[in-house]
């Protein structure tokens, strides 16, 4: 696949994209474990279909060591054994909160409780904003049609002041 558009090349998209950079800067320092934040970032752009995303926080989640048979049953979460209920509970929230044209209440009073039954509020405040941000990112490249596969662990974080 080749790029609609590379945003990484323009100057305008470059300063937005470093603005991005440290919104999530906020998230990673957060108290959100991080396993639980590539796994929401992961299901997120598989739903949306966002190849750079999904290679982008298959490779990171791998090179802070994720296991590939929790990485492979990400989309098959349900129905798999190997994540813990806290987990659970984000992934149905990261499905429900990415697939807002799916039903009239956005995320269900049963997600939610499951979340606050799990989450304290600054990790809830934290995964509000990855389901949101991620959304943002897988949008912004399926539309520039940003091709997968390019993608190396770290390579961002000269976007972070």
């Amino acid at each position: 696949m080749e790029a609609r558009f590379n945003l990484m090349a323009n100057e305008l998209a470059g300063k937005f994209g470093k603005r991005f950079a440290n919104a999530s800067t906020v998230i990673t320092q957060s108290p959100l474990p991080k396993p639980t934040q590539e796994l929401v970032s992961l299901r997120a752009s598989q739903i949306n279909g966002c190849g750079f995303c999904t290679d982008m926080h298959t490779k990171d989640a791998t090179a802070a060591g994720e296991s590939a048979v929790r990485l492979n049953l990400v989309a098959a979460w349900r129905e798999a054994t190997v994540f813990t209920e806290a987990e659970r509970a984000a992934l149905a929230f990261t499905e429900e909160g990415t697939r807002l044209a799916d039903t009239h209440q956005g995320v269900s009073d049963e997600t939610w409780a499951q979340v606050r039954k799990h989450y304290d509020d600054d990790q809830i405040a934290a995964l509000v904003c990855l389901v949101g941000l991620i959304n943002a990112a897988n949008r912004m490249n399926v539309i520039a049609r940003t091709p997968a596969g390019s993608y190396e662990p770290g390579m961002f974080d000269s976007y972070k002041d």
